[in-house]
């Protein structure tokens, strides 16, 4: 038995018989097993091109199949690095991303697939093909094109190595912004340093010192407090410390994060920029937004420049009145004079806000404990889309004990899907943010043994606050959205009907539409028996006051301008960076940045703002000229809701038969049929920003 074939048969890694064998699986399993996957899947793709049959079965399923393993395993491995990171990994994910990237490459390249793909599409099988087969004959068609097919020589070679370099460069961006934010932390010792926190946030913190910062006796009404870079650390200082001093030290560093010594991201942005524009015309595209786009919903650049900018005229009166409003509040309390800085705004903008709406966010918290609000998340989901959720915690490995495992069957208790979710901030290994990921597919070709179908599996990842002590988790509202959110994104990969792995859930989804669903789940977090439904006092279970649920209502379109010009300042930064800009050029892409704030910013950014240095979405993500989908699915998401509107919110039938329909059309249809279709086969019409404006109290 060859070294190879005994690493594929022993390697938890590489154990494709059920979910990730989280509790066996160990870094030094990647590089054996990864490059023996490898060994294997090109032995089994050279015998593929030797003899192509150009049927469905022939080549499309055998190439599911092989997509299908790497995926799972080099998935798992992405995971790890996302949620369990280490030094140890981070090697092993660097020496085999270039063999990843370069296999992909290969078969994205291979003439005799791309012409047995073409010879389906032009065959006598083409016509029996339905609507979802031909979709994705003509999706594998482009990308082998945009993964260079048709180059050859010097171009094909150049090619293949930017692939490679950019791959490469965006994985050391990410792990620079989470040491960047790891190794930034203060230790607060004094009351006046901890002025005006909440007491979630000094438990929080004490918390932190005595886990992380060597303080085995700090409290939360004590100290010492170790304060950091964490959002759950971090926004809750910029909105309630009053040490004007540590908020203008604490906003410096995280807009400066990754922007020095041996962290600093500017080189690896400007490498990127100007390797994406190289890979772009060696596709014969102009610019690398034209490349994005031409696999998205919008049809050009043209069509999100007017979009963006409609949302701009909207929000920037709105947005500088913000600013008037919160500049007056604070003359006018006594504690602040001169002009408000980027460290005051959030201070004072959350004084304005409890002072026009009578309640804070701490008030909230302790009416939203984790375990009530994700019990009253799935009641909702159950209600509208017909489906039990069931908790089967310990059933399967997970990587962390705070992790939870949930199954779905639907209304007859046949299983449907499952999902791991990770709900809690651990910035000593877990990346920022919040995110969706897939850990199986649904198919009908990559199946288990004794199944019909594999049924698909999520993975959840928030950062929210974890428990302190014995107290569980005490959500802000804003943790709240992103659970929703993050859980519609889940919805849409787990509920799905197609059978065509290439095609299940948010697969073959163009980028813009691939936010619908998690954002159309956001609207839910302002209906009022959803929000009652979801809201349990964590010491008297009493549900959440309705008068504290009109105020939260009447705050939804506070500072709305604001915060639409802050996505459209990054979104339109984006796609100037990857449209217009010349990366050779004398302008820097932070000079582009201020460039585009000075059109959608009422507070220009610090000289020294250094915000793309970790932005990881368009550097480290897939929004690399497409960070505007969020502004592009939020048309198609509250237009969505709209529909829930007109049905009439308080009709529990009329709400049920509507989600039953968003369920059979956006959440079922995947990426079978082009997204303006599946839209307008639940709304009966195509978008309008219409309900967009209406929610975000900018409409005329």
């Amino acid at each position: 038995m060859s070294e190879a074939s005994d690493e594929l048969k022993t390697n938890p890694l590489l154990d494709t018989s059920g979910l990730p064998r989280f509790d066996r699986i160990e870094v030094a399993h990647v590089v054996p097993g990864i490059r023996a996957l490898l060994e294997e899947l090109e032995g089994e793709f050279e015998a593929l091109e030797a003899d192509i049959v150009p049927s469905w079965t022939g080549l499309i399923e055998p190439l599911e199949r092989m997509g299908d393993r790497l995926a799972y395993s080099w998935g798992v491995v992405g995971h790890l690095m996302g949620v369990r990171n280490s030094d140890d990994l981070r090697a092993a994910h660097e020496e085999m991303q270039p063999e990843v990237v370069a296999m992909s490459l290969r078969q994205g390249q291979s003439q005799a697939v791309y012409r047995g793909l073409r010879a389906i599409r032009e065959g006598e099988e083409w016509g029996r093909l339905d609507g979802a087969q031909q979709r994705i004959v003509a999706v594998m068609l482009r990308d082998a094109e945009h993964s260079g097919v048709a180059l050859e020589g010097e171009a094909k070679a150049r090619f293949n190595a930017i692939a490679e370099e950019l791959a490469a460069l965006g994985t050391k961006f990410s792990n620079n912004v989470l040491d960047a934010t790891k190794g930034f932390s203060l230790m607060l010792r004094s009351e006046d340093e901890a002025a005006g926190l909440p007491e979630s946030w000094r438990e929080l913190a004490a918390q932190s010192a005595r886990e992380e910062g060597d303080e085995p006796d700090a409290t939360a009404a004590a100290g010492p407090w170790r304060l950091t870079l964490d959002a759950p650390s971090l926004t809750p200082f910029l909105e309630h410390g009053k040490n004007r001093g540590l908020r203008e030290k604490l906003y410096r560093a995280f807009i400066t994060r990754a922007s020095t010594g041996e962290l600093d991201n500017a080189p690896l942005i400007a490498s990127m920029l100007k390797l994406k524009q190289e890979m772009a015309g060696l596709l014969g595209f102009a610019t690398y937004a034209e490349l994005s786009l031409s696999t998205k919903m919008a049809a050009e650049v043209g069509a999100v420049d007017d979009l963006l900018e409609k949302l701009r005229t909207a929000s920037l009166d709105a947005a500088k009145r913000d600013l008037e409003e919160i500049q007056a509040h604070a003359d006018a309390s006594g504690e602040h004079e001169g002009d408000l800085c980027h460290w005051d705004v959030p201070f004072w903008a959350e004084r304005l806000r409890e002072a026009r709406y009578d309640y804070s966010e701490e008030e909230l918290r302790p009416y939203f404990p984790f375990p009530k609000v994700l019990e009253g998340l799935l009641a909702l989901a159950s209600r509208l889309f017909d489906v039990r959720f069931e908790f089967a915690d310990g059933e399967v490995p997970v990587w962390h004990d705070d992790v939870r495992f949930v199954r779905v069957t639907d209304a007859e208790g046949e299983p449907v899907a499952a999902f791991f979710l990770d709900p809690y901030s651990r910035p000593a290994e877990k990346r920022g943010g919040a995110w969706m990921d897939e850990c199986v597919g649904r198919s009908r070709v990559c199946v288990h043994s004794g199944e019909s179908v594999r049924l698909p599996v999520a993975y959840l990842v928030c950062n929210q606050t974890p428990p302190v002590g014995d107290r569980p988790s005490l959500m802000s509202f804003y943790e709240i959205e992103t659970l929703f959110h993050e859980f519609g994104h889940g919805l849409q990969h787990m509920l799905t009907r197609v059978d065509y792995g290439l095609a299940a859930g948010i697969r073959n989804v163009e980028w813009d539409a691939v936010e619908l669903p998690s954002q159309f789940m956001e609207n839910w977090c302002y209906h009022r028996e959803t929000l009652l439904g979801i809201s349990g006092h964590f010491e008297s279970g009493e549900p959440l006051p309705d008068d504290l649920f009109e105020k939260i209502r009447a705050a939804r379109t506070y500072r709305a301008g604001s915060l639409m010009l802050r996505q459209l300042l990054f979104g339109m930064t984006d796609m100037e960076l990857h449209h217009r800009f010349d990366p050779n050029g004398s302008e820097s892409a932070f000079d582009v940045q201020r460039r585009i704030a000075e059109r959608t910013a009422v507070l220009q950014p610090l000289p020294e703002d250094r915000f793309l240095c970790s932005f990881g979405h368009i550097f480290a993500g897939g929004y690399a000229a497409g960070y505007y989908s969020y502004k592009w699915a939020e048309v198609l998401s509250a237009d969505a809701f709209a529909a829930f509107e007109e049905a009439g919110l308080e009709d529990e039938a009329a709400v049920a038969q509507m989600g039953r329909r968003f369920r059979d059309t956006v959440l079922s249809l995947g990426g079978s049929r082009p997204p303006a279709e599946v839209f307008e086969a639940f709304r009966g019409r195509g978008p309008t920003p219409d309900a967009l404006l209406r929610h975000a109290g900018l409409s005329d």
